[in-house]
């Protein structure tokens, strides 16, 4: 059924002449000859019953006279052209041939590359409540194309994903463009404690939970079929709530991700789970270390062992921020990236009472000044950032609008502008190994950006400014304030 499922796939990306989704799929099975063997019998066929038509003429645009950021972290390019032909871009510099190209004038406008967001979480949020029932197809899709709209491209989904994404083929379709909306990488259905973090009522108890180092290969084994991106495992005990998982556990889960190619991404808080779980391979450290500033030895650890950091800032000023109004909590841009009823929550007398009288309100708030510490030490010493925020784990996690939050809050700890979009773009397609495709604007990259009306390098919350988003080329949207 399998092979079955991804041969239509394969059928559907030959009729369309789409060639990414179709070496996205194979590279997905490089390892199952069955699957491979279907595709090599399926292509003679296929053109015995469907027989090879001219392919159209080139589809040229030249996106003309705009400031350019390629996601590098260069100067941007001022009066630059962009020429785009059939979705790959061919050509970025001043005074581009126009030949047989439509002409885009971008005079005062800034073209970046799309965001890519490296922790997220989609489907089980449905208006002011988190859940497995909220799992459905008619979900997913429409918060894949506000992803899209507010100009978020790719996203990595750490470890809530369930059994329906796979078993239906709603994973390669999203994976290889054939649907609407951001692009969709996956890790899977993650790794946590039985009866423990992370919490099942929040959608997550498809979660696999070993009880002993001994269950964790034929669990490992299981999801792996699946071909996911990285592993997630949660290692924190939620201010104290619940049991972390025990070292042999989460050892044994790296030893074993990594026998399988997989690279690891562990939830923690802690300075000391840092330190231990760098120190057994740990690939991917998934959110901001935040009871203590790192220190310089656990820094040359990370560099030496290549260990990527995704902050997600916002996630800690979500925490807390409610207890007062925040200066965007009017914006219509914020407002956009809501689900139903979440903005009457937020902004009622009761729950920002609430905040503030909690236990945790004080806890959270020197978190995430810790955490804006943390990221500026892990930058400055050398070792790869990336954008992510748990956008979708909660109703306060708005996705689309965390992003772009993310970014401010990345140069509210000291990066530069430039710094943070770089951090959003090239190093989170780095961290999906999708770097070849996207992340950057220059020479064979797919032509996948956002056109601003404002320059995010004056102010990095010009990046709300959206005035279109293309993909491959293709306009696909707007802005969200436009939907």
């Amino acid at each position: 059924m399998v092979a079955y499922r991804h041969l239509c796939v394969f059928l559907i990306c030959c009729r369309q002449r789409v060639l990414l989704p179709l070496a996205t799929c194979v590279h997905q099975r490089k390892h199952d000859m069955k699957y491979l063997l279907c595709l090599a019998l399926a292509c003679p066929a296929w053109y015995i019953f469907f027989p090879e038509k001219p392919l159209p003429p080139a589809q040229v645009t030249v996106f003309r006279n705009a400031t350019v950021i390629d996601g590098n972290g260069g100067t941007p390019a001022t009066h630059t052209d962009i020429r785009v032909e059939n979705g790959v871009i061919v050509g970025v510099g001043r005074s581009l041939d126009t030949t047989g190209a439509r002409i885009v004038d971008m005079t005062g406008k800034t073209i970046m590359p799309e965001l890519i967001s490296t922790h997220t979480h989609i489907g089980t949020l449905k208006g002011t409540q988190t859940n497995g029932q909220n799992y459905t197809r008619d979900n997913i899709l429409p918060q894949l194309k506000k992803y899209e709209s507010f100009g978020v491209g790719n996203i990595l989904v750490m470890g809530s994903d369930r059994p329906m994404l796979f078993a239906s083929g709603l994973r390669d379709s999203c994976t290889g463009g054939l649907l609407p909306g951001a692009l969709l990488h996956t890790a899977g259905y993650g790794f946590g404690v039985p009866d423990n973090a992370p919490p099942a009522a929040a959608g997550l108890d498809k979660v696999f939970r070993p009880a002993t180092a001994a269950e964790v290969p034929a669990m490992m084994d299981e999801v792996a079929r699946l071909h996911p991106d990285v592993i997630k495992m949660w290692v924190d005990d939620f201010g104290g709530r619940f049991r972390k998982m025990d070292p042999e556990v989460y050892t044994m889960v790296i030893r074993q991700a990594h026998a399988h190619g997989l690279r690891v991404a562990s939830h923690l808080y802690y300075l000391a789970d840092a330190r231990k779980l760098v120190a057994a391979g740990l690939d991917i450290i998934a959110h901001s270390v935040r009871d203590s500033v790192i220190d310089d030895a656990l820094l040359r650890e990370m560099k030496k062992r290549h260990v990527l950091y995704i902050p997600t800032l916002s996630l800690d000023e979500f925490a807390y921020i409610y207890a007062r109004k925040p200066e965007w909590i009017n914006d219509a841009f914020f407002k956009a990236s809501l689900e139903p009823g979440v903005y009457e929550m937020i902004t009622s007398p009761k729950y920002q009472e609430d905040i503030k009288n909690s236990p945790d309100y004080q806890r959270n708030r020197k978190a995430f000044e810790i955490a804006l510490q943390n990221v500026k030490r892990v930058y400055d010493a050398g070792i790869e950032v990336c954008l992510g925020t748990d956008s979708g784990a909660t109703p306060l996690r708005a996705q689309g609008f965390s992003e772009h939050l993310e970014l401010e809050l990345l140069v509210q700890s000291g990066l530069t502008p430039l710094q943070a979009i770089t951090v959003g773009t090239r190093n989170a397609a780095r961290l999906l190994k999708i770097d070849n495709r996207y992340g950057t604007l220059q020479k064979g990259r797919s032509a996948s950006f956002i056109i601003l009306q404002k320059d995010p390098v004056q102010d990095i919350r010009n990046s709300r400014s959206i005035e279109a988003v293309y993909r491959s080329g293709v306009l696909v949207s707007k802005g969200p304030l436009a939907q």
